[in-house]
C-alpha cells in the first residue's frame, strides 16, 4: 500500500512542476501566478486511496479514507477530499477535523477552503472548541491568518456553566473574544442577559456589553444598562451611561454602577436615585455617592445627600453630610431603641391622667455630635428578649449639618435618628426645630409621629421655645429643663409643658393686639394652651414668681431675654430647596 501511495503522490507531483514550469513568465522566488508559494500549499500527509482527474480545464486529486492535509501549522483531517494543486484549494467531506497550531479545534461535515487566501467554509454540524468553550452552528466561515470564525445564522457558545446564543458572531482565536450581535441571549444557573450585542471572552468570562442590555435573576432582580461589563468568575461588573437596578422593593439608577455580588456591595456614582417602593415606609435617597450592602441591607449616602421619607403630600426632606440606613430588626440585635411612645396627658389644665411615666433621664440618645461609632455599644442583647419587629422596618441616621424641612416642621442640627419602628426623629448635639411660628431648642430634641403627622414633642436639656409676637420685635419664651409640647391636626403646637426652673416671658395683647405688658415668670412648672398656633392661655404650678410688667418706663425688652436666647431664623430651612443648596 505504501509503495502504490507513493507511486501516485510522484505522479501528482510530477503534474504540479510541469504545470508550474509551462506557465510563462514565471517568477524566480516560485511564486506562481495564482498567488500559490511553498508556505501555503497544501501537502497530503495521509490517505488510504488516491485518484487522479485532469480535465482541459482543471487538475484535480481525489482521496478516501483517513485523509490528512497540511498547511503550516494547519492540519486537515476527513473521511475524503479533493485538492485542486493548481488552485490550491481543498473541498473536504465527512467528519471535517481542522487544528489550527493546537489553539483552535473546528468540526464539520463539510469543508471548502481556499489554500491562498486561508480562508474556510464549513458547513452541517459545526463545532468550534478553543479547549475552554465550544460553539456550535450550522455554517462557519474561518479565516486561518486572522483566527477568526464567522457565522451569520445563529450559532450557540457554551463555557462551563455560561450558554450564549445570537443570530450572528465573530470568534477571535488570538484574544479568545467572541463578539455576538442580534437577538443575543446570555444562560446562567442563576439569571438571563439580553441584549443586541454582547462582547465574551471564553478565558477571563468577562461579558462586556456595547448596547442597551437587560439583564434578570431568579430572585427578581433587574438591571438595565447600555454600556459596561460583567466578570462572571469574579461576579462583579461595572456598568455606564444611567444603569438602572430594581426588583419588587426597591430601583436604584446612576451614571456609574460598581457591584461585587460575592460581597453583596454595590456604589453608585453620579447622580445616584435610589427608591423604596416599600409602601408602608416609602422613601427616596439621592446623591452623587450610595453604597449599599446587600447582606446586611445597609445603605449609606454621601456627597450632597437627600433623604426624602414619604407622608403622602407632607414628605420629610432631609440632607446631612451623610445619610445612613438599616433595618431596625439588625439594630435590636446589638443595640436596644428606648421606648419613647409617651402616655396621654389631659390639655385643659386637668391632672394628667397618666403622670408621665417617660422620664427624662431615662432618655439616651442613640447617636451624639454626629459619631456613629456611638451608635453601637460593645454589649449584645438577648434576642430572646428583643421584640417582635417587621424585618421590613429602617432606621435612618444622619450626620454632620443635618437640616429637615416639611411643610408642616423645619429643623437643623449636628446628627439625626429614625426609626420605623416607633416614628420617632431623635436630633442631638443642640438642634433647632421650627414648628409654624415657634422656634424650639435644646440639647436634645424628640418628635413623634402619628400617621405620619407631627404628634408630639420632648426637648431634654436647656430647652427653650420662642415664638415672635406678631411682626412686633418682640418674643414670648418659655424654658425648662425639659419641653413637653403636643400638636394639632394642622401641625400647629397646640400644648405646651415646661418642667424644672421653668421661666416665661410672655407679651399681653388685647383684643385689638395692643400691647398691655409683659408676663415674667418663674415655677416648677409651666403649662400653656394654643390657638391657631398662638400662646391663649397660661398655668404656673408650685413657687411661682414674678409677675406683670409695664411696656414702658424701667422695663428693657433686652434684659427679658432668657438664656440661651437666640433668634436664629436665619438658619430655618424655607423650602425644600434651601436645605440642597444652603441658603
Amino acid at each position: 500500500m505504501a509503495k502504490f501511495f507513493k507511486r501516485y503522490l510522484s505522479i501528482w507531483l510530477l503534474l504540479v512542476a510541469f504545470h508550474s514550469n509551462a506557465q510563462p513568465g514565471k517568477p524566480k522566488d516560485n511564486i506562481q501566478p495564482n498567488g500559490v508559494t511553498q508556505e501555503n500549499f497544501l501537502y497530503i500527509l495521509a490517505a488510504d486511496k488516491q485518484y487522479l482527474q485532469k480535465t482541459d480545464t482543471s487538475q484535480l486529486v481525489s482521496y478516501a479514507g483517513n485523509v490528512k492535509v497540511r498547511q503550516g501549522k494547519t492540519l486537515f483531517y476527513a473521511d475524503s477530499a479533493i485538492i485542486n494543486p493548481i488552485l490550491n484549494t481543498l473541498e473536504s467531506f465527512g467528519n471535517v477535523h481542522i487544528n489550527d497550531a493546537d489553539s483552535v479545534h473546528i468540526y464539520s461535515q463539510y469543508l471548502k477552503y481556499n489554500g491562498v487566501e486561508k480562508k474556510a467554509l464549513l458547513t452541517t454540524k459545526v463545532r468550534l472548541t478553543d479547549g475552554k468553550s465550544t460553539l456550535t452552528t450550522e455554517n462557519l466561515t474561518y479565516d486561518v491568518n486572522l483566527k477568526l470564525g464567522t457565522y451569520l445564522n445563529g450559532g450557540k457558545v457554551v463555557n462551563k456553566k455560561t450558554t450564549l446564543t445570537s443570530t450572528e458572531g465573530n470568534y477571535y482565536g488570538d484574544s479568545k473574544d467572541i463578539f455576538f450581535y442580534k437577538n443575543v441571549l446570555l444562560v446562567q444557573p442563576n439569571g438571563t442577559i439580553r441584549t443586541d450585542s454582547l462582547q465574551y471572552n471564553t478565558i477571563t468570562e468577562v461579558s462586556t456589553f456595547i448596547s442597551p442590555t437587560i439583564i434578570k435573576d431568579k430572585k427578581g432582580l433587574t438591571i438595565k444598562t447600555k454600556e459596561g461589563f460583567y466578570d462572571i468568575k469574579r461576579k462583579i461588573a461595572n456598568l455606564y451611561k444611567r444603569s438602572i437596578i430594581e426588583d419588587s422593593t426597591f430601583s436604584i439608577t446612576a451614571d456609574e454602577i460598581a457591584i461585587d455580588s460575592v460581597n453583596g456591595l454595590s456604589e453608585f456614582r453620579g447622580n445616584a436615585v435610589y427608591r423604596s417602593k416599600d409602601k408602608k415606609q416609602g422613601f427616596d435617597m439621592i446623591a452623587n455617592n450610595i453604597k449599599t450592602n446587600n447582606k446586611r441591607s445597609t445603605i449609606m449616602a454621601t456627597q450632597i445627600p437627600l433623604l426624602i421619607i414619604k407622608q403622602g403630600a407632607d414628605s420629610v426632606f432631609i440632607t446631612a453630610d451623610t445619610l445612613f440606613s438599616g433595618r431596625v430588626i439588625d439594630l435590636l440585635k446589638i443595640k436596644k431603641i428606648p421606648s419613647l411612645r409617651p402616655t396621654p396627658i389631659d390639655t385643659t389644665f386637668n391632672k394628667p391622667i397618666i403622670k408621665d411615666t417617660v422620664k427624662v433621664a431615662s432618655i439616651k440618645p442613640i447617636i451624639k455630635k454626629g459619631n456613629r461609632k456611638n451608635l453601637v455599644d460593645s454589649v449584645k442583647l438577648n434576642l430572646a428578649s428583643t421584640p417582635q419587629v417587621d424585618s421590613t422596618l429602617k432606621y435612618f441616621e444622619a450626620y454632620k449639618n443635618v437640616k429637615i424641612f416639611s411643610d408642616s416642621l423645619q429643623a437643623v442640627g449636628d446628627s439625626l435618628f429614625f426609626s420605623g419602628s416607633d416614628s420617632v426623629f431623635r436630633l442631638f448635639n443642640e438642634p433647632i426645630l421650627w414648628a409654624q411660628e415657634n422656634q424650639i431648642s435644646g440639647d436634645t430634641i424628640y418628635l413623634f409621629l402619628k400617621n405620619k403627622r407631627p404628634e408630639r414633642l420632648y426637648v431634654i436639656d436647656n430647652a427653650l421655645s420662642i415664638s415672635k409676637v406678631d411682626s412686633s420685635i418682640y418674643f414670648n419664651q418659655v424654658r425648662g429643663n425639659s419641653i413637653d409640647a403636643v400638636f394639632d391636626s394642622t401641625g400647629q403646637v397646640h400644648f405646651l409643658t415646661a418642667k424644672g426652673s421653668a421661666e416665661n416671658i410672655y407679651y399681653a395683647q388685647d383684643e385689638q393686639k395692643g400691647f398691655v405688658g409683659v408676663n415674667k415668670n418663674s415655677c416648677d412648672l409651666i403649662e400653656i394652651n394654643f390657638t391657631d398656633g398662638k400662646p391663649k392661655r397660661v398655668k404656673f404650678i408650685n413657687n411661682l414668681e414674678g409677675g406683670l410688667l409695664p411696656m414702658r418706663g424701667k422695663t428693657n425688652h433686652d434684659e427679658l431675654k432668657l438664656k440661651s436666647f437666640n433668634w436664629q431664623d436665619k438658619l430655618r430651612p424655607k423650602s425644600k430647596f434651601d436645605i440642597l443648596t444652603g441658603n
